[in-house]
């Protein structure tokens, strides 16, 4: 990669984790870390992740090749007018959001003749955050989804997956709008829900949330794990992909429905139908390596 210098702002799982695998793999000659809040710098400091880290953004990013902006969704604008006019002549910018339309639309603006921007997002994650719960692996064996406008140059794309697949990601080239409904599926609904069951449980009577607790089966761990993810993260998440996530949702609703009248009226049929359609789909997830 012909990158001397690349800076990711914010340092939590995902920035603290590539630059992790950048610096491991020597990706860039320079990685500066960057991040608003100074306990976080501190971290990053102790941590050595970096070779350079500051609460400065428009300073980072003066001699960077690349920039990753690893921040929640709802900042990624906020973060793009601070730095933009700082960035030099012919910096390549991306970032890491999981919603593409808005994010697109928070940055772009911003990228002035000789910026070239290629939205990404890594599909990878743990519910855990901050810098120090970054870890170089992260990315092994995962996809990496790019969204590029049609403007921009082929050569910034090339460098952004160049980036990834030493990560250890696969590269996927993806429509906006067409990565917004795939990742509503796949990724804002099952959070959503479980948000919600586990909200559910919560409201409990005291005596009742406290057994449910002390017994949880392996079906409400998961929930709880997931329901543990980043508050910031996921609520920019929803706010952001409002019309994918309320088309899925809709979606669910109605399948929801049909589950509810078959339990009903007794119907067996229809509910062995569809666990075992359920079934087959964990499978093929498993036999393509992404469980």
């Amino acid at each position: 990669m012909d990158m001397n210098t690349i800076t990711i702002i914010g340092m939590g799982l995902i920035g603290s984790s590539l630059a992790r695998r950048i610096k491991q793999g020597g990706l860039a000659d320079k990685v500066i870390a960057a991040d608003n809040n100074l306990d976080v710098c501190k971290k990053v400091e102790d941590l050595a992740i970096a070779d350079a880290v500051t609460n400065n953004l428009e300073e980072s990013v003066k001699d960077a090749d690349m920039v990753v902006i690893a921040v929640p969704v709802g900042a990624m604008g906020k973060v793009a007018q601070r730095i933009a006019p700082h960035l030099k002549k012919g910096a390549i910018i991306t970032d890491t959001g999981s919603v593409k339309a808005a994010v697109i639309d928070a940055i772009k603006p911003f990228c002035r003749s000789g910026i070239h921007f290629v939205p990404g997002h890594p599909v990878a994650g743990t519910e855990f955050s901050g810098p120090e719960a970054g870890f170089a692996e992260l990315f092994d064996g995962r996809w990496c989804i790019l969204t590029p406008l049609p403007d921009v140059s082929a050569r910034a794309i090339e460098e952004v997956t160049r980036l990834w697949e030493g990560c250890g990601s696969m590269v996927e080239i993806m429509d906006v709008k067409y990565h917004d409904l795939v990742l509503g599926i796949t990724s804002h609904l099952p959070h959503l829900i479980a948000y919600t069951i586990v909200g559910t449980a919560n409201e409990l009577e005291d005596d009742i949330k406290s057994e449910v607790i002390k017994f949880s089966a392996s079906g409400f761990r998961d929930f709880t794990r997931i329901a543990s993810s980043d508050p910031t993260m996921w609520r920019d998440v929803f706010l952001n992909n409002k019309e994918a996530v309320l088309e899925i949702l809709q979606r669910f609703n109605e399948d929801l429905t049909a589950m509810q009248r078959a339990i009903r009226k007794g119907d067996g049929d229809y509910l062995y139908r569809r666990f075992g359609e359920t079934r087959a789909i964990r499978k093929a997830i498993v036999d393509i390596g992404q469980a």
